[in-house]
């Protein structure tokens, strides 16, 4: 016994030693980590102003280029296609005569070795047929959207020009930024303070039968309620009610935190849809403009559309908590075998989640409404609703054009600096070797450098994309309110004019 005892208390030790171990060395690494950011934090500014930079000439460039690279790529993806077809050709052709390349895929059936697959004349017959189907669709769809894709590219290239009259715009982000810095330190505070307010709470513990077994005590008052009776520490919570809902207050600090988050998103999307409608509906472009757009259409949201913005995030926030607590009782029921409740709440998970894309959606687009005519959320909502529906193909062209040429930005971006960054810090060049500071890890300061330039990036299109959503529906309500005459004159670029071969007989103003 006295063997087994000295056994137990040597792993105890050894294992308090390892983990010890483990301790000393992670802290070590963080030390070494901090280091590093100490001897590289102002190349690691450099790097993130380069990044600042790029983003700004892509956005600038987008003026000039956006119809050239829209067009090279969809050329691309049709050659990328053609050729996939010929090789599906190739290798069909190549298997003809080939013994057992002729069984189907019906004789063969399923097979965990897909390289099999590769052996038959029918795999590639079925992949060629379905290149070819994909080819015509993208080529019929050329062919009918192509003016729709004109549009879009005319939007992307107006959205460049309006943002390079409201520079501070792009800007804009980062008091959005400070904000929620504010509304995430709060609600970190709020939480740790709730589950820091639990008491150790004691029982009394006993062998024999005892009256006062498992009933509160207190290990400050010696006093034993029965012969063999101990008070011991049973758990750490509360009996007090506040105690017994704290998971309640827990969820409602959350429902806090979403609701305060979206809030500030909905002022930033208002702030820039108010500052760059005022830049379309101006009848010249830039005298009447207003001198600080950003801020004019800042001190409207919070003057008289405050309701609206809490409103709309509310009804976000309530889909977004239904989705903690999905989770949260996902969670609980993992040990549960069964099947019927976990498809349900998969189910319910991805009907919220759909839901809230949708919920998002609609926001962002009333509240470009509200800013344009100031109207209330729901009739805005509405209204936003209905003219997207009747114009479902253009919005659809436009959304995949801007978030392929975003997608491509962010990865230009974050791909030139993250290259340099690499080529810097880890002294691969030798023009730099003596002036790249010497550093524990270099990949410390690349992917900070690289995380950093994503976020820039998507700040700066994150502005982008609000405005060429903006200038979007207000050139649909344009179209929709307007005929050219004297009286209601287009007021959108003559560029989109001239594909939709609109003309105003007499000019804004005259």
């Amino acid at each position: 016994s006295k063997s087994c005892e000295w056994n137990k208390r040597l792993k105890l030790n050894s294992g308090g030693l390892l983990n010890a171990t483990v301790v000393i060395e992670a802290r070590q690494v963080v030390m070494k980590i901090f280091e590093d950011y100490t001897h590289s934090w102002y190349w690691i500014l450099i790097g993130l102003a380069i990044a600042m930079v790029l983003s700004l000439l892509f956005i600038i460039l987008l003026r000039y280029l956006a119809a050239i690279m829209v067009w090279v790529v969809i050329a691309l993806l049709i050659l990328v296609i053609g050729y996939g077809i010929f090789h599906c050709y190739m290798e069909y052709a190549s298997l003809k005569g080939e013994p057992g390349a002729n069984v189907t895929l019906q004789e063969l059936g399923f097979q965990t070795d897909f390289a099999v697959y590769l052996q038959l004349q029918q795999t590639w017959l079925a992949f060629m047929i379905i290149l070819a189907i994909v080819e015509v669709i993208i080529i019929l769809l050329l062919i009918f959207l192509r003016k729709r894709i004109l549009i879009a590219i005319a939007l992307i290239k107006e959205a460049s020009r309006a943002i390079g009259h409201v520079m501070c715009s792009l800007f804009y982000p980062l008091f959005t930024f400070l904000l929620l810095a504010l509304v995430i330190a709060y609600w970190a505070v709020t939480a740790v303070f709730l589950s820091t307010s639990n008491q150790p709470i004691y029982k009394v513990f006993n062998e024999s039968a005892c009256e006062y077994s498992r009933q509160t005590c207190s290990p400050a008052v010696q006093k034993k309620a029965c012969p063999d009776s101990q008070c011991l520490f049973a758990f750490y919570g509360g009996e007090t009610p506040y105690h017994k809902y704290l998971i309640v207050l827990q969820f409602y600090n959350v429902f806090l935190f979403f609701w305060c988050a979206n809030f500030v998103i909905a002022l930033g999307q208002m702030t820039l849809a108010g500052a760059f409608a005022s830049y379309y509906w101006a009848f010249s472009k830039p005298d009447d403009i207003p001198t600080f757009p950003v801020f004019s259409s800042l001190g409207r949201s919070l003057r008289y559309h405050t309701g609206t913005l809490a409103f709309g995030a509310l009804i976000l926030s309530v889909v977004q908590l239904i989705r903690v607590l999905l989770e949260y009782l996902d969670h609980k029921l993992k040990g549960a075998q069964n099947k019927f409740a976990k498809f349900l709440l998969c189910c319910l998970k991805c009907c919220f989640w759909c839901l809230e894309k949708i919920i998002k959606f609609l926001n962002r687009n009333a509240y470009i409404m509200v800013a344009i005519y100031g109207k209330n959320f729901c009739t805005a909502a509405k209204d936003a609703f209905f003219l997207l529906l009747r114009n479902m193909i253009r919005v659809a062209v436009l959304d995949k054009v801007t978030d392929f040429l975003l997608f491509l930005g962010k990865l230009l971006v974050v791909g030139l600096v993250g290259v340099f960054a690499f080529f810097f810090f880890s002294g691969r060049v030798k023009a730099f070797a003596d002036t790249a500071p010497n550093l524990h890890y270099y990949w410390v300061p690349i992917l900070t450098v690289a995380v950093g330039s994503f976020l820039i990036a998507s700040g700066f299109f994150s502005v982008y994309s609000m405005c060429v959503d903006t200038l979007f529906l207000c050139f649909l309500e344009d179209l929709e309110r307007n005929d050219g005459s004297a009286e209601k004159p287009y007021l959108m670029p003559e560029n989109l004019r001239k594909i939709l071969k609109k003309k105003n007989t007499a000019q804004p103003g005259q």
